[in-house]
């Protein structure tokens, strides 16, 4: 956001992230970012636009959150190592007018990884705040194989849709 010249504040929101046991990854990204970005605008005593977002790495229709543990980031790595898998960002807007809820979804493919990469890897402590335990930025890149779709989605944020909701919300 900063790159693209958005000004922001950070407000944690301490929304529990529990997945419902009917939703799906999307559904359940999509709610999660309108209930973090309802929490921050209900505490704001001031006119504002918030903005809420949620991440979810999804394969075969598994959702991968953060790992609980390195066993669970492990896990994970194995889990997608040699295979695609969806990065879904889900990411609400709202203002005194009311919301818009969008996502976006980018599509990454790891190489084959040994479990000595995924141990030196789990070991640096990289993986345990981020869904799906990498962080593409960091020194999972070497992980990937190829992305199709929003390279900043996967990072954590689709600027490109929040640029366009932005201005959307423009009065």
């Amino acid at each position: 956001m900063e790159r693209e010249g958005i000004e922001f504040e950070v407000v944690t929101s301490h929304v529990e992230e529990v997945r419902h046991e009917s939703e799906s990854p999307v559904e359940y990204a999509r709610r999660l970012a309108c209930e973090k970005a309802i929490a921050v605008y209900e505490n704001l005593r001031k006119p504002v636009r918030v903005l809420g977002a949620d991440t979810v790495v999804v394969v075969n229709g598994l959702p991968l959150e953060k790992p609980v543990d390195a066993q669970d980031a492990t896990r994970m790595l194995k889990l997608l190592s040699g295979r695609a898998h969806e990065v879904v960002t889900a990411v609400c807007l709202i203002d005194h007018r009311g919301a818009d809820l969008q996502h976006a979804t980018t599509v990454v493919r790891f190489r084959r990884l040994t479990y000595d990469e995924i141990g030196d890897y789990v070991g640096t402590g990289e993986p345990f705040d981020k869904a799906g335990a990498y962080g593409i930025q960091g020194g999972a890149a070497k992980f990937v194989e190829s992305i199709e779709g929003d390279y900043n989605n996967v990072v954590g944020l689709p600027v490109y849709l929040v640029r366009e909701m932005l201005q959307d919300t423009v009065a």
